[in-house]
């Protein structure tokens, strides 16, 4: 199986690759955000024939659910503040007839990701991964979004990005993130970068050779 594998920024890239060299595994550094993932995801995919797409590195967890350190792996990407506000509130662009917000994960593909990575991290979280193009920085907004998305697990700024990219290719997808932060007040003191790159190398190093046999 070819694999190519998309993260936001170099250090997320290096995480990736500390997990060993894969012969029919390529990854990517592509921008942050849903443009530059979807984009550079796209670029990759008109070059070489894939058979999966990854969206991997670290990002904001949903608490309790996913705690500092925990690997979470998702069951479905969705982009959480794609849409319309109206007097009503916050209406999904799916709502609105324009498409779609949400790609659900083979769930054959999260649960052999998790069950290898169950067995060199402490823990493993399989739930929804919401991209949004504004980092939660609030209570307020973390409650939002846990009341639109029951049993968010994770935040980023990729996946869904990654995902249109792979859904148009006509490829499968998945999205790994290691909890850096807690979803919710902004507070750069209680952030562990360090550590969930760390986390997120032991991942990648027991989930892809598990993929690459496939």
């Amino acid at each position: 199986m070819r694999i190519l594998i998309v993260t936001a920024v170099p250090a997320e890239r290096d995480a990736v690759l500390a997990g060993g060299a894969f012969p029919h595994v390529d990854v990517l550094a592509a921008g942050v955000g849903p443009a530059a993932a979807a984009a550079g995801t796209a670029a990759a995919l008109s070059l070489a024939p894939y058979d999966l797409v990854l969206s991997a590195g670290i990002g904001g967890g949903f608490a309790p659910a996913a705690p500092l350190g925990a690997l979470v792996v998702a069951t479905s990407v969705t982009a959480a503040d794609l849409g319309a506000e109206t007097p009503d509130g916050f209406v999904p662009v799916d709502e609105l007839g324009f498409g779609t917000v949400r790609y659900d994960v083979d769930p054959e593909l999260s649960a052999r990701i998790a069950a290898a990575a169950r067995g060199v991290l402490p823990q493993v979280v399989e739930g929804p991964v919401l991209t949004v193009s504004t980092v939660t920085g609030s209570a307020a907004r973390a409650a939002e979004l846990t009341a639109r998305h029951p049993g968010a697990a994770a935040e980023a700024m990729e996946g869904f990005g990654v995902a249109t990219a792979a859904a148009a290719a006509g490829l499968p997808v998945g999205e790994l993130r290691t909890v850096s932060n807690a979803v919710g007040p902004r507070d750069r003191a209680a952030w562990r970068i360090p550590d969930a790159l760390k986390a997120l190398g032991t991942a990648m190093a027991a989930v892809l050779p598990v993929l690459d046999e496939s």
